[in-house]
């Protein structure tokens, strides 16, 4: 076993359990390695017993409320609903991948409490919230002028290129979107819930899982055979690129030139209206040759064929110089839509998709018969299984 392979071992074994009778993480474990342990009394009392008026969302491991310790710090509980056995799931999952990750871009787990039934995660508080709430949901667009979209793009770009290349592991987050991108108070992005992540055995290209997503993000190839690879993250953060550009959600795009958002820019970029897909909140801010560029980029990002996407490293190199001359894209990939690979595939190359959120939106492209040609066949995609209430949902690969 290879290195990488043991700390995987490592990390995976304090949340071990025997199906007869242990059936919960033993969060104690990890918490006292990595001495990390909150006691249940002080979250308890930062969070005024856990008080509804404390309450910032929930997801599918339970509600995550608001607090603040007796040293002033500010935090965010992630409280597990005994009756979720997703959110079980998902919560050793983020327990066991954020013990070791560090990163400006990524959220900062402070650490864990393991109180009887009761099992928590702490993390510091990002005040702005979510990305999601003022790009779509809130009067506060404006507050998210040119320079800020820019580098909430640009820093979302290290620290995906953090947990592909420079983490303990290669770590795949299968969930990136506006939803899930935090603001500090200095407009800071940090990626966040990483319940659906998974950490990549270095030594292969791409890994057969079961497909679970959010309309709107996946990648067409990822839903059409299941194939998992950093290229899976890569397709979701061109699309929030494109959003962030346009102040529209591709998931809920109308219009009756496009299937989606995805379609409409392609169509703007190919007649050279790039600028035309921009928010009009941008124009007293904006930087022509940045937006033109970064239009070009989340083309380049969600192209049809996960071979032509370019590695996390390569998108940081192009954000942090001038606008330059970029490769033209080819037709992106979305439910539907059809596409022939350019090129032969090489042995180092990838094939990918993304995954699944609390706020997904299922289309009824979703659940009809949707179909992409590679390399000259058409392969049909099963429908998937009916989606719970909160748009979390499994698609059978």
């Amino acid at each position: 076993m290879n290195k990488c392979g043991r700390l995987i071992q490592k990390l995976i074994n304090p949340f071990r359990f025997k199906k007869d009778d242990k059936k919960e993480a033993d969060l104690e474990n990890i918490a006292a390695q990595e001495q990390k342990i909150f006691r249940f009394e002080t979250l308890v009392s930062a969070t005024k017993d856990f008080h509804p008026n404390q309450k910032l969302g929930e997801g599918g491991f339970g509600p995550v409320y608001k607090g603040r310790l007796e040293d002033g710090r500010e935090i965010a509980v992630k409280k597990l609903s005994q009756s979720s056995n997703q959110g079980m799931r998902e919560f050793r999952n983020e327990a066991k991948l954020l013990a070791r990750v560090q990163h400006r871009n990524v959220v900062n787990l402070l650490g864990y409490c393991a109180h009887g039934a009761e099992k928590l995660l702490v993390y510091e508080y990002v005040a702005n919230e979510s990305l999601d709430k003022l790009l779509f949901k809130s009067g506060r667009r404006d507050a998210l002028d040119w320079k800020r979209r820019y580098d909430i793009i640009a820093g979302v770009a290290r620290g995906l290129l953090y947990l592909h290349e420079d983490a303990h592991c290669v770590i795949i987050h299968r969930d990136i979107k506006a939803s899930n991108i935090l603001l500090d108070d200095k407009w800071v992005p940090k990626i966040a819930d990483f319940g659906m992540a998974r950490l990549f055995p270095e030594d292969e290209t791409h890994v057969n899982t079961r497909v679970a997503g959010t309309n709107g993000y996946m990648a067409p190839e990822y839903i059409l055979n299941g194939h998992l690879s950093v290229k899976a993250d890569v397709f979701s953060f061109g699309v929030v690129i494109l959003e962030l550009i346009s102040g529209q959600k591709n998931s809920t795009f109308n219009s009756l030139d496009a299937q989606n958002l995805l379609e409409w820019v392609w169509k703007m970029y190919k007649k050279g209206k790039s600028l035309d897909v921009m928010d009009p909140t941008l124009a007293s801010s904006v930087v022509r040759e940045q937006v033109e560029m970064c239009v070009q980029l989340g083309l380049l990002c969600t192209q049809a064929d996960s071979q032509l996407r370019p590695i996390m490293r390569r998108v940081v190199v192009m954000l942090s110089k001038k606008p330059g001359t970029l490769e033209e894209p080819t037709r992106p990939g979305y439910l539907g839509s059809r596409y022939r690979r350019t090129r032969k595939p090489t042995a180092s190359s990838s094939t990918a998709g993304t995954y699944s959120d609390s706020s997904s939106h299922t289309s009824s492209s979703t659940t009809s018969t949707i179909s992409a040609t590679v390399t000259g066949s058409t392969l049909p995609l099963p429908s998937p299984k009916i989606s719970d209430p909160r748009g979390k949902h499994p698609m059978p690969g």
